[in-house]
């Protein structure tokens, strides 16, 4: 299974920049541009605080799907 997640979505939806967001959570802007390519899986701690951000719960940011084969 592969965790996906819907971050640049809600980024734009809510006009932030990569910069912004990346304040906002404080981490990197390199931080949310891997994450948002899916090359980065968050740590509990910095899903929590953009799900904080977007005002929803991680599970509507973040989800699992399954490896194609």
């Amino acid at each position: 299974m592969e965790i996906k997640n819907r971050v640049k979505e809600l980024r734009a939806r809510h006009n932030l920049t990569q910069g912004a967001l990346a304040e906002k959570v404080n981490v990197t802007r390199q931080t949310i541009v891997a994450l948002e390519k899916g090359s980065y899986v968050p740590s509990l701690l910095l899903a929590m605080n953009i799900a904080h951000t977007f005002n929803l719960p991680i599970e509507e940011i973040f989800y699992l799907e399954e490896e194609k084969r």
